[in-house]
């Protein structure tokens, strides 16, 4: 069995930039322990595996970490309809989780707009040791997204964001059966209303260059404070990356553009 296979730089107009995921297309269905396996080869924070649906521009979509499959993932999504945007004239998709979640991405030119839900967040305490393993010495709020699993710190400064250095081994055991922490603050730059860092060596690598799937809680939370529905925000890693977000009811738009970077056949799979 032969499967094309991408690597596309997401939420970036710049390769090396962004959040680089892979994309395999399958003809076929393959296992979960392949599907796992080819995540772990290719060492990217995610792997998309889409399929096509019956019906027009509709496919399953499967998102693989290095460590666990993920219910779902904004940057291999965006890069999934990237690939698919590149090799039709469709301008609009539909994506069906393993979670029976509905995706649907639209196309304006360069820039792809993902239809994510919105969810909520209720209040948490978080220990001391996982603030030290962050490198904070405090916090302006606390708060826990069920849906997604993750931690919600919000700071003061986005300086103190874009310097952290955590000690990754004592974050992992300041807390449990969590899948990640973000940290978050208003923005210092005048494009951009906030900014956010996402770390999750639970589940995935030790932090996600540029995270998609956040937004599904950390729109709506600011949305709230900032009292706005059209905002813009920055993940201050060491490859950055941006978006548009729109809350619309229950929705979330995320707006961004991806590049196709690397393009090849992973060959010789059995199933």
């Amino acid at each position: 069995m032969e499967i094309k296979t991408f690597i596309v730089d997401s939420f970036t107009t710049e390769k090396f930039k962004g959040n680089p995921a892979g994309v395999c297309i399958l003809e076929n269905d393959i296992s979960e322990n392949s599907m796992l396996s080819i995540a772990q080869e290719l060492g990217l924070s995610e792997t998309a595996y889409i399929k096509k649906l019956d019906g027009h521009s509709s496919f399953s979509i499967r998102y693989f970490s290095t460590k666990k499959e993920m219910p779902l993932c904004g940057h291999a999504t965006l890069a999934a309809a990237k690939v698919l945007f590149e090799n039709s004239d469709s301008k609009e998709i539909h994506f069906s989780t393993i979670d029976n979640l509905a995706l649907v991405v639209k196309r304006q030119y360069e820039e792809i707009t993902m239809e994510f839900p919105v969810y909520d967040t209720i209040p948490v305490t978080v220990p001391l040791l996982m603030l030290e393993a962050l490198g904070l010495k405090e916090i302006i709020n606390a708060a826990f997204s069920p849906k997604n699993n993750d931690i919600l710190l919000e700071i003061s400064d986005s300086d103190i964001l874009a310097g952290l250095n955590p000690n990754f081994n004592d974050l992992i055991k300041s807390y449990s059966n969590i899948t990640g922490v973000l940290v978050t603050a208003p923005s210092n730059k005048k494009e951009y209303d906030y900014e956010y860092r996402y770390f999750w060596p639970w589940a995935g690598t030790n932090e996600d260059p540029v995270t998609g799937g956040v937004q599904t809680f950390l729109a709506k939370y600011w949305s709230e404070k900032f009292d706005k529905t059209k905002m813009k925000a920055f993940q201050s890693s060491s490859r950055t990356g941006y978006m548009a977000i729109e809350i619309q009811n229950d929705k979330v738009l995320i707006s961004s553009q991806a590049i196709i970077t690397f393009v090849g056949i992973l060959k010789g799979l059995d199933s």
